[in-house]
């Protein structure tokens, strides 16, 4: 029976795990020559990594992330982040990806993390009119001869079923795209950046920064505001919100192993496909996987269930591996 190791090695030259994430003490194995050497653009804003055994099974099992990206025809990236911060497994977790909805998650926070500075209250009402309502804004419809929903309320339909209009009638509360990206800037993710409202955040144009993630930082920001940032009833607000969204079932949800559970909040852009979530294991762990797909040439069904396969394979690696005790 193979021994579980104390480093996490290459599965191949285009699979970068995180190296900080399962480093070794001084008695590590050096990298064999020709190894990527992994990005780790994010290291310096992620908090304390606690160690791992790394069983070598759990590597050699491991679905090569390049294998289901060469099949959607796009470029994916992932990471897998623990409640510390650490970054378990990273697939072009650097790279830039349009967020699309999936900024609505941290959008949210950030009205209930006000909400505990007094800066409003979650029971404060936003008016709106015919000229709010964009074409997919199912519960700001539903209420539009009610002409007002709460803070809270629209933080809920952002969340759960991505209602766009309530989106916007938030972001003037948090000082617009601006706001958020400070918002975001000060819970420690220097990446993101909201520039635009909907619908033209969605715009996706190649090599364009604006509205931009990573899977890491993306994933790395919900973890410090999940598991640290946020006072407990705030967070499991949001816990609620993300286990009661409807338009992520066909994506993580769908590739969870057996005895997982998740709550995301996804993005779809048209031209990409992403999903952000809390996933829990049978044994109680808790981790953040991003997960982005960008111009994939295969259909959106196709393009889901891509998502759906990063997602089990990387929670059934999560899934195996043990806590060695060392902080």
């Amino acid at each position: 029976m193979m021994k579980p190791v104390a480093i996490l090695t290459t599965l191949s030259m285009a699979l970068m795990l995180a190296s900080a994430a399962v480093s070794a003490p001084k008695k590590a194995t050096p990298k064999p020559q020709g190894d990527p050497t992994p990005t780790g653009n994010l290291d310096g804003i992620m908090s304390s990594i606690p160690r791992y055994l790394i069983p070598q099974s759990a590597v050699t099992a491991l679905r090569n992330p390049t294998e289901i990206e060469k099949g959607t025809g796009g470029r994916l990236g992932v990471a897998l982040v623990d409640r510390k911060g650490g970054v378990l497994l990273g697939f072009n977790r650097d790279d830039r990806f349009a967020m699309c909805s999936t900024f609505k998650a941290p959008l949210a926070a950030a009205v209930l993390v006000g909400a505990e500075g007094g800066k409003f209250g979650l029971e404060g009402t936003i008016p709106f009119g015919k000229d709010d309502l964009l074409d997919y804004a199912p519960v700001v419809k539903k209420n539009l001869k009610r002409g007002r929903m709460s803070m809270e309320e629209l933080a809920e339909a952002a969340v759960e079923v991505s209602d766009n209009s309530a989106a916007n009638l938030l972001l003037p509360m948090l000082g617009g795209p601006e706001g958020l990206t400070a918002f975001i800037r000060a819970h420690g993710d220097s990446v993101t950046r909201l520039d635009r409202t909907e619908p033209t955040l969605n715009e996706n144009a190649e090599g364009d920064p604006r509205d931009t993630t990573t899977p890491a930082a993306m994933a790395g920001l919900m973890a410090r505001l999940i598991f640290t940032d946020m006072k407990p009833d705030s967070a499991s607000k949001l816990r609620g919100w993300l286990n009661a969204s409807t338009t992520g079932d066909k994506r993580i949800k769908a590739g969870l192993p057996e005895g997982w559970t998740s709550g995301s909040k996804t993005g779809s852009c048209g031209t990409a496909y992403n999903d952000v979530a809390l996933v829990k294991s049978p044994t109680g762990e808790e981790y953040i996987l991003a997960i982005y797909l960008d111009r994939p040439t295969v259909d959106q069904k196709a393009a889901e269930a891509a998502i759906a396969e990063t997602a089990r394979a990387a929670l059934s690696f999560a899934g195996k591996i043990q806590k060695s005790g060392v902080e």
